[in-house]
């Protein structure tokens, strides 16, 4: 559910503190430094100019409402010169999210968590300094050029696949930058994890923000820190929808490379080029996750979690289903059967998450596939339904699919940490 309409977003400080001066030279090489929202009178607001009037209609004023900015080559609403309105939010779309940091610190307290595991952090930590990917995010001229020749329909589906996967990366550069300096003075090798995934987000996110201004349309990340809704998740559930979306984000990118390797003559676009070594940020973040997890056992071994692991892996898997079926032009784009793509990558994403998750889905049920696809159908109808008459049957029947898919058999799973018969056919998926 959505928290109360309000901005979660920490306020700027008013000194210069280090980590702002190392984050704002990352981001100003990735080309995300934020910028400043402009604060709008109302009529600049409502976008109404107002015109002195004619002589003789004394107290008289003629308003004329502009029309919106649209990009004319793709019909995409603009902001500014330059800068592409943000989507519209919708229970698709990528999310930001807040916690309660005050719990979160007690995940990292070792007198409260006598299973949390600090030489493990710590080698985490000693991963993630190495900074293997700090010379990886570098341009070239082909970008440019590669954007250009892509035209038409091509263009709008490619800006859009480029702003949900900016605003996902730069949603978790917020998270993590939060939560490092949180968890500085209490957790402070947990905090240094945190700023150093942060890093990693802002790279992703300027890298494609600036793949974005290829097209001549970026986002205002800065506007968007202060304008976007964020969405409140309690520490133990940001930590399983993080752990799945940095998971599920490796298989995606590993399986377009690997795809595009094989299949050079679809590689419409240099920045697939870059996700080899882009996904292993992916995979390095998931694996602190599973540590948070191991943390703290009541996560991950009884009734209770179970439900909850099914939940998100159920939230995730048909959200990137119903996304990418809404634009499979771009997958045909770069070669991709959609479908074919999404169901490599959930079950993929599957057996990862089985590692450490008590109970997983039966992806490879006909009965999941089944169900996912009516999904689709009923999804491109309620897009199209209008009045609440054609709605209200349309989401019964998509409740209907989702509560089927969550009652289905499900398999037995979890970290061999936690269990004394290793050969149990929980751990053999």
């Amino acid at each position: 559910r959505e928290a109360p309409t309000r901005s979660l977003a920490p306020k700027p400080p008013q000194t210069v503190h280090p980590f702002t001066r190392k984050m704002a030279a990352v981001m100003r090489v990735a080309s995300v430094a934020p910028v400043r929202a402009a604060k709008l009178s109302k009529a600049s607001r409502t976008r109404t100019a107002t015109l002195a009037a004619p002589k003789g209609l004394r107290g008289a004023s003629l308003k004329v409402r502009a029309a919106a900015d649209v990009d004319q080559e793709t019909g995409i609403k603009k902001m500014r010169d330059g800068i592409k309105e943000a989507a519209s939010e919708n229970l698709l779309t990528p999310r930001f999210y807040t916690t309660d940091f005050d719990e979160m610190e007690q995940l990292f307290s070792k007198e409260i968590n006598p299973n949390l595991d600090e030489d493990e952090l710590v080698a985490i930590l000693q991963e993630f300094r190495e900074d293997f990917n700090q010379k990886h995010f570098v341009r070239n001229d082909s970008f440019k050029a590669a954007a250009d020749g892509i035209t038409g329909d091509a263009r709008r589906i490619f800006i859009e696949f480029l702003e949900r996967s900016c605003t996902a990366e730069f949603s978790g550069f917020l998270l993590y930058k939060e939560l490092g300096r949180r968890l500085k003075k209490t957790a402070p090798v947990a905090a240094e994890i945190f700023t150093l995934m942060s890093r990693d987000e802002a790279r992703h996110a300027g890298f494609l923000n600036k793949a974005m201004s290829d097209f001549n349309l970026a986002l205002d990340l800065g506007f968007l820190t202060k304008n976007r809704q964020y969405t409140f998740f309690k520490p133990k559930f940001i930590i399983y929808a993080t752990y799945l979306s940095e998971k599920i984000g490796y298989w995606r990118y590993i399986s377009i490379y690997r795809h595009l390797q094989a299949n050079p003559d679809d590689q419409l676009y240099p920045i697939f080029q870059y996700f080899e070594n882009w996904c292993q940020d992916e995979n390095r973040h998931g694996d602190f996750f599973t540590a948070c997890l191991k943390a703290r056992p009541e996560f991950i071994n009884d009734f209770e979690a179970k439900l909850w692991a099914r939940f998100f892996c159920l939230s995730v898997y048909v959200t990137m289903y119903l996304n990418d079926h809404s634009r499979t032009e771009f997958y045909e784009s770069i070669g991709l059967n959609t479908t074919q793509f999404n169901m490599h990558v959930i079950h993929q994403t599957n057996k990862t998450t089985a590692s450490i998750f008590p109970q997983v889905i039966d992806t490879y049920n006909p009965k999941f596939k089944e169900h996912l696809d009516e999904l689709v159908v009923v999804n491109q109808k309620l897009a199209k339904a209008e009045s609440p008459v054609e709605k209200a049957p349309l989401i019964a029947s998509f409740a209907f699919h989702l509560l089927s898919i969550a009652l289905m058999k499900p398999i037995d799973s979890g970290s061999i940490d936690f269990v004394e018969d290793v050969n149990s056919p929980a751990f053999m998926y």
